[in-house]
């Protein structure tokens, strides 16, 4: 798919990315995970579970640029995020990459993943982003260039939908149901609802 394809809201991209193969090169070799669920954030002043929705700051400058790039995150002081960045520049939104299966790269993916079982591999964000081996410091790179490698299916698959995880507030409750990921596949990962989010 061209990048025009991701230059959609993030809302409309998210269930698309279901069953797209994301892939990442390293010196130590290629791994490539099938993502299984998805969750999609919005903008500025929209989305009060996103990042950008107070506005454009230095570690969120990227969700604001051209889409397909990548915006990484650090959560809890110790593990990487990552995101497909959607919609038109200027736009702030993203789609954060929660879950998949790794299809490529099982060895090298165990090493970066120690005493994980196979099915937790890529199963979690933070499990996903360390699975494919990228750093935090890889924030804005293309993802449609190596290298990365980002194939969408041809036809959208079967999903199912509800709120996202471990978000706070009215952003994680029943009125953001965007969360999307594919019903009994390996790579969806335990639902958790935040202590203080609002239904």
């Amino acid at each position: 798919m061209g990048r025009e394809f991701f230059a959609r809201d993030a809302v409309e991209l998210a269930p698309l990315l279901l069953g797209a193969v994301l892939s990442h090169e390293t010196t130590a070799g290629r791994v490539a995970i099938r993502l299984s669920e998805v969750e999609a954030y919005r903008g500025v002043g929209e989305d009060p579970g996103s990042h950008a929705f107070r506005g454009r700051t230095p570690r969120t400058s990227v969700m604001f640029g051209e889409a397909a790039h990548l915006y990484a995150y650090f959560t809890y002081g110790m593990h990487t995020c990552i995101n497909i960045v959607a919609g038109a520049e200027g736009g702030a939104a993203a789609v954060l990459l929660r879950g998949g299966v790794v299809v490529e790269g099982a060895d090298l993916a165990r090493e970066r993943r120690g005493a994980a079982s196979d099915r937790d591999l890529a199963r979690g964000p933070a499990r996903l982003a360390s699975a494919l081996g990228v750093p935090l410091a890889a924030t804005g790179a293309d993802l449609l260039a190596p290298p990365f490698g980002l194939r969408v299916p041809s036809m959208p698959l079967a999903y199912e939908a509800g709120p996202r995880t471990g978000i706070s507030g009215a952003g994680g409750g029943a009125a953001f149901p965007w969360r999307f990921w594919i019903p009994g596949d390996p790579g969806v990962s335990t639902y958790r609802r935040h202590a203080r989010s609002h239904d």
